[in-house]
């Protein structure tokens, strides 16, 4: 199924800013700050398709959970999907960012290329504004992310998520929050965030 997707991105998840797992000033990531990984991913589609099926204008979020210390530890996560989108729409979505359809999701998802636990698919209301400097983005009841400002000795730094083709932007949280169950459940605040521009093709 050919397949194509760009737009914005945003994430933040509990290590200490800047993210070790990121590639920095052209070192390669490493491990977390706490060992343990919990985090949140959004992603804003402003153009892209998949097999005629049009994408532009939806959004998808993540609740994400891994262990470094745990050998073989998988990817435990949440996918939610744009309830603005209809079933063809958010069946494509699924397909997409769950790795499904290959393409250059298997060089960008992590949890497509090691072991994973999807808990759960959901439909829900996703809000958000990418917006450089107020980003931001709620799932409604379940995920909350408010980033506080850039942080401020700025490294060149990219994230794996949306490519090392691209330079992103470290930034500071001043909150996250996850309500699913344990282990991802969670609130935060001073922890890192990362926002970039993404692209992804496919097969």
């Amino acid at each position: 199924m050919p397949w194509h997707v760009a737009g914005s991105y945003l994430e933040s998840c509990n290590c200490d800013a800047p993210c070790p797992c990121r590639r920095i000033n052209g070192v390669p990531g490493g491990r977390s700050t706490h060992g343990i990984c919990l985090g949140a991913l959004s992603w804003h589609v402003s153009e892209g398709s998949a097999d005629g099926v049009e994408l532009a204008g939806l959004s998808v979020a993540m609740a994400i959970y891994y262990s470094d210390d745990e050998e073989g530890s998988p990817w435990t996560f949440v996918l939610y999907l744009d309830d603005r989108g209809d079933e063809p729409q958010r069946h494509a979505l699924e397909q997409i960012f769950t790795g499904a359809l290959g393409g250059d999701a298997l060089e960008h998802f992590p949890w497509a290329w090691k072991a994973s636990n999807l808990v759960a698919v959901r439909p829900a209301r996703i809000e958000l504004d990418h917006t450089s400097r107020r980003q931001w983005f709620r799932v409604k009841d379940v995920v909350a992310l408010t980033i506080a400002g850039p942080l401020e000795d700025q490294p060149t730094i990219t994230c794996v998520i949306p490519g090392h083709d691209r330079q992103g932007e470290e930034l500071v949280a001043e909150k996250l929050k996850v309500d699913e169950q344990p282990p991802l459940r969670f609130e935060l605040s001073g922890n890192c965030g990362y926002a970039s521009a993404f692209d992804y093709g496919g097969p």
